[in-house]
């Protein structure tokens, strides 16, 4: 019986996620690879994370959304589950937002951290 868990999230985008990864210094591996579970399980996935403990992280695609997969009774972040996802969504999301204004011609004019953590983004865009 496996012991890996999947959470849905509502990510959909590899290349935002893996650019939330990286501003998170988060150290990745880009897939498929295989996600080290207990007693030598695995499971596949498109970006992986170790840990230390020799137990991975990953986050695999299924019905064009990334779920995150790992064994939990193996979790090793500084983080609770709930606020790892909440940290990468949050940055994943601002991500997203870069992507697509700059497909519009839209460029960041300011951008401030709010006390709540909310990132405040003004963006601009010149009219010929």
């Amino acid at each position: 019986m496996s012991h890996f868990s999947q959470i849905k999230t509502q990510i959909r985008d590899l290349t935002a996620l893996q650019a939330a990864l990286t501003d998170l210094d988060i150290h990745w591996k880009s897939g498929p690879q295989p996600v080290r579970g207990y007693r030598g399980q695995t499971s596949t996935a498109e970006i992986v994370i170790e840990q230390e403990n020799g137990y991975d992280i990953g986050f695999s695609q299924n019905q064009g959304q990334y779920e995150l997969v790992a064994d939990l009774q193996y979790w090793q972040q500084s983080l609770s589950v709930e606020g790892f996802l909440r940290q990468i969504t949050q940055r994943y999301a601002y991500n997203t937002v870069l992507q697509e204004t700059s497909r519009q011609g839209f460029q960041v004019a300011e951008q401030q951290q709010q006390a709540d953590g909310s990132i405040r983004l003004l963006l601009q865009r010149w009219a010929a």
